[in-house]
């Protein structure tokens, strides 16, 4: 996978880690940048940003089978795509008033991902096999309390990268799954504890681990530690997230 004259399409990339996508695969050489948003408005005012006529802004909610489907078949020149939209609503799963926000978190950043998938599958093969990035979370390897609806819906779409890593292996398109840690972005504004990285820099990592074929790749220094201590003690480790969980409550 080169970067460099390759056509991409970067989910929820108005702002954070996927601007900071847009902003590299352009430094790096792209031919051309589908910049996607769930509205076409913040779509067209981050492409603006960029003044880069490679830029092409797009309106795609990966929730809705009408608009990936309509992006699937404009995009046919794509192969690498991004999936980078996400949300995360900050209530746990039991003091949330019903089940809606969970419900959205697994269909975005599982079914949403899924979806995409499914749909520009044929054209990465299309055009020669391509590479698929899956931006995922610390909160997908280790289960965060405190995150919902959010952690659980990271770990299924890891699995499902595996899955879909075995299944287009024939036609050449390789899946990267990225575990990101804490990141300078408006979702994790209210972390204020620990150091974060910048998009761009979880977009520069992105970027090797497709053209390398890297199947799962820790983005930034908080991602390489949960891994660690994960190893080195899953015990202290889930109990410090239960700790932080009604900590958070007093």
């Amino acid at each position: 996978m080169k970067i460099d004259g390759c056509t991409a399409i970067v989910t929820g990339s108005n702002r954070g880690i996927g601007f900071g996508f847009v902003e590299e695969l352009l430094a790096q050489g792209a031919a051309r940048v589908y910049l996607a948003a769930r509205k076409l408005a913040d779509a067209e005012a981050a492409a603006a940003q960029t003044s880069d006529a490679r830029v092409v802004p797009i309106q795609l909610d990966v929730t809705k089978h009408d608009e990936v489907a309509a992006a699937a078949e404009r995009c046919t020149d794509v192969n690498l795509l991004v999936n980078n939209a996400g949300a995360f609503h900050r209530v746990t799963l039991l003091e949330a008033p019903d089940i809606s926000s969970a419900r959205d978190e697994i269909e975005t950043n599982y079914l949403g991902m899924l979806a995409m998938v499914r749909a520009f599958a044929p054209i990465l093969k299309a055009n020669g096999g391509g590479a698929i990035v899956n931006v995922l979370s610390a909160g997908g390897i280790c289960a965060v309390p405190n995150m919902g609806g959010y952690s659980p819906s990271k770990f299924a779409a890891r699995a499902a990268s595996d899955c879909l890593r075995a299944e287009l292996e024939p036609q050449g398109t390789h899946v990267a799954a990225l575990i990101v840690g804490s990141v300078d972005t408006r979702m994790a504004e209210h972390v204020t504890w620990q150091a974060k990285s910048s998009p761009r820099d979880i977009g520069k990592a992105g970027l090797m681990a497709a053209s390398r074929r890297i199947d799962e790749h820790d983005t930034d220094p908080h991602a390489e530690s949960v891994r660690a201590f994960l190893a080195r003690d899953p015990h202290t480790l889930k109990r410090s997230m239960v700790k932080a969980l009604h900590d958070g409550r007093r």
